[in-house]
């Protein structure tokens, strides 16, 4: 019986053994297929990040005007109705210059938006033709090849380029346009927009209570003289009412984009934020400083974000705000008798509004910071197609575009072409005539800008320079939310929401282009989360490969 059993179980064994090498074949052939799936994955997804594409766009010799041709234009929009009627305008009379080019108008609320789209039609290559929208942005859409189209040989180009002699309308000239906005869209060697219209911040000032509170506006604002008034202003009575104006609510100072805020006082102060080579430089001990000044003004009430409370403009108007720090494009909506008000007639309070440029560290060297709306062109398999998409983008840059979109609010053109033009300059001398197309607050906004060219600047532009701006700003967000929840604010506050904030805009996976809390400096070593990926499941492919290899050589050597 026992011999009978053992000679069962020598036969068993070889089928056990059989069973068991199939199952382990068939689990590490599925594992191999899906770390090869995984690498393949992993492949595509660094392609989209810089390797998939089009061919580089080469301008044709002529443009056919007798093929039809359909390009798409996304452009910003919010309230205001007079702009859509702008864009519609140009677009019907450039339509009848050029009848073999239809372009479809698609408008969207916040730059942001066109952002995230922009990117989510990269990978099925459905980009609109002609988007306007940041540098910032446009570095992101240059990960994808030959994306967004260069624009120097375009400008050059004689008989299709900036003035060219077969264009249809009245086109500047390359140096008709001012060479400061024109720089901003020059960037990675070249340059990929044409700016469209140009504003800066401008601090709105509700200068009856800046009077009340026995204080005379300087001639160039500086950070202590509203901060000192902004304290000043937090005084109540007994029952609760601030002093300055009657009433429950006031917030003395409240800044609309703070990373601007951010930026531009470390510009004011001489410190560092990056450099064109995209290292990041914002986390150190000079933005310690003034987050640590922001939360001691946080702290008693007198400072408070656009974010955290609402648009300074509505507060301004209400009586409830003194310093409103926005952009000049904002300007329609400041003041008691602004064209656009977003609160009801019976909040409005009646005051002198005053216009002027964003506090400053060192009133000798103001710095303030250049934005505005540039407008890139996104590469087509058809080069007719493109050149149709350049010739409806220079027309943006004709008088008629620029003049009359910038008298919507407080932008500037940007060619010396409109802002010399006598239509251009009589609309100026009118501030005040109305409280219309001459709202004295809108061109004060924009004479603001005129006058301070000089003055402006604007930050290096590279993949992922959007998001170290937005980091900017939330490392002042954060710091006033936690100063309202009674958080301590100290050094290990700080360095902990360096840590958190690169963590949450992914700064140390940029490449080369990263950021340590510790110093500030670039990461240069640390590889981007794709690279990352890629090699780890390439790596372990090869493991899976080997693993393969050997087992099977086990087999062949079992079977012999």
């Amino acid at each position: 019986m026992r011999k009978q059993k053992r000679v069962w179980e020598k036969r068993k064994l070889p089928d056990l053994r059989g069973k068991l090498w199939e199952t382990c074949r068939r689990q590490l052939r599925k594992a191999l297929l899906g770390g090869c799936i995984l690498t393949y994955a992993a492949i595509a997804l660094t392609g989209c990040h810089g390797s998939q594409g089009s061919t580089a766009f080469e301008i044709p010799a002529e443009f056919d005007t007798e093929k039809q041709h359909e390009i798409t234009f996304w452009a910003k929009n919010d309230t205001n109705k007079t702009q859509t009627d702008i864009y519609e305008k140009a677009i019907r009379d450039f339509e009848e210059l050029y009848p073999n080019i239809t372009v479809n108008l698609r408008l969207y609320t916040d730059y942001g938006k066109i952002y995230n789209d922009v990117i989510t039609n990269i990978a099925t290559n459905t980009t609109p033709n002609v988007c306007i929208t940041y540098p910032d942005h446009i570095a992101t859409y240059l990960t994808g090849t030959n994306q967004v189209v260069p624009l120097e040989g375009l400008f050059a180009d004689e008989k299709y380029g900036l003035g060219g002699t077969e264009v249809r309308f009245d086109s500047p000239g390359a140096d008709e346009i001012i060479p400061g906005f024109l720089e901003e869209c020059s960037f990675g060697g070249h340059y990929y927009a044409i700016p469209y219209m140009r504003s800066t911040e401008a601090c709105y000032i509700n200068k009856t209570y800046v009077e009340a509170l026995g204080y005379t506006l300087p001639e160039t604002l500086n950070w202590d003289f509203v901060w000192e008034v902004s304290e000043a202003a937090m005084a109540q009575d007994g029952d609760g009412n601030y002093l300055v104006n009657g009433q429950k609510v006031m917030i003395p100072f409240i800044y609309k984009s703070t990373d601007n805020m951010m930026i531009q006082m470390l510009r004011q102060k001489g410190a560092d934020y990056s450099t064109d080579a995209g290292e990041i430089l914002l986390f150190h001990d000079t933005t310690k400083e003034l987050l640590m000044t922001i939360a001691e003004h946080a702290a008693t009430g007198a400072f408070s974000t656009f974010k955290i409370s609402s648009y300074p403009a509505n507060f301004l108007n209400a009586g409830q705000c003194i310093f409103a720090v926005d952009s000049t494009a904002g300007a329609t909506w400041m003041g008691t008798d602004a064209p656009l008000i977003d609160i009801s007639e019976d909040k409005l309070v009646e005051f002198e509004t005053a216009v002027m440029t964003i506090p400053q560290f060192d009133t000798a060297n103001p710095a303030m910071i250049s934005q505005g709306p540039s407008v890139c062109i996104f590469n087509k398999e058809d080069t007719q197609e493109v050149l149709a998409s350049w010739l409806f983008a220079q027309y943006l840059l004709t008088n008629d575009v620029q003049i009359a979109y910038s008298e919507t609010e407080g932008y500037v053109p940007v060619t010396s072409k409109a802002q010399g033009s006598a239509e251009y300059q009589d609309y100026l001398s009118r501030g005040g005539e109305d409280n219309g197309l001459h709202y004295n607050v809108k061109i004060q906004a924009a004479r603001l800008l005129l006058d301070n060219v000089g003055h402006t600047f604007v930050t290096p532009v590279f993949n992922g320079s959007a998001s170290l701006r937005d980091a900017a700003g939330q490392l002042i967000e954060n710091t006033v939310k936690s100063v309202r929840r009674k958080q301590t604010v100290d050094d290990a506050y700080v360095e902990k929401l360096y840590s958190d904030t690169i963590s949450l805009y992914r700064l140390d996976q940029l490449g080369g282009q990263g950021a340590s809390a510790a110093g500030g400096r670039a990461d240069l070593g640390k590889l981007p989360q794709t690279a990352v990926i890629l090699l780890s499941s390439l790596a372990g492919a090869w493991v899976l490969i080997i693993l393969y290899v050997v087992l099977q050589k086990i087999k062949k050597s079992r079977t012999c």
